[in-house]
């Protein structure tokens, strides 16, 4: 299986946290590829410099090394999440589902929120 992950899954991932079920981890960890978008690396930075999150300075590189592939953001991605249906206010979010919709991925959130597009979702 193909994942993308949300931004607070990848969080979660990252820092072992309980939230991220035994079950989900171990999907993540058999995944085929586990992407994370750069919308998700960019609204970490954000919050982090904003004092809302504690998030690793060497973000980038945890990622790496951690196994985890960057999606960077292309033209049709931005195209699509800008004319997605509002179910979501979030634009990180809604990028995270155009992204997932147009590479075929399964997007692991606990978003109830994102399963009302039309995407594949993981709920963790």
């Amino acid at each position: 299986m193909r994942l993308l992950l949300d931004t607070h899954i990848l969080l979660w991932a990252l820092a072992n946290d309980r939230r991220l079920s035994a079950g989900v981890r171990t999907v993540i960890e058999d995944s085929a590829q586990a992407y994370v978008s750069v919308a998700s690396v960019w609204e970490i930075a954000i919050k982090r410099a904003s004092g809302k999150l504690d998030a690793p300075a060497d973000l980038g590189r945890v990622i790496t090394y951690s196994g985890f592939d960057p999606l960077p953001i292309g033209v049709d991605h931005a195209l699509s999440a800008g004319s997605l249906p509002p179910h979501h206010a979030d634009p990180f979010d809604r990028m995270l589902v155009a992204q997932a919709q147009h590479e075929g991925l399964t997007l692991v959130t606990a978003d109830r929120q994102i399963a009302k597009y039309d995407v594949r979702v993981l709920v963790a």
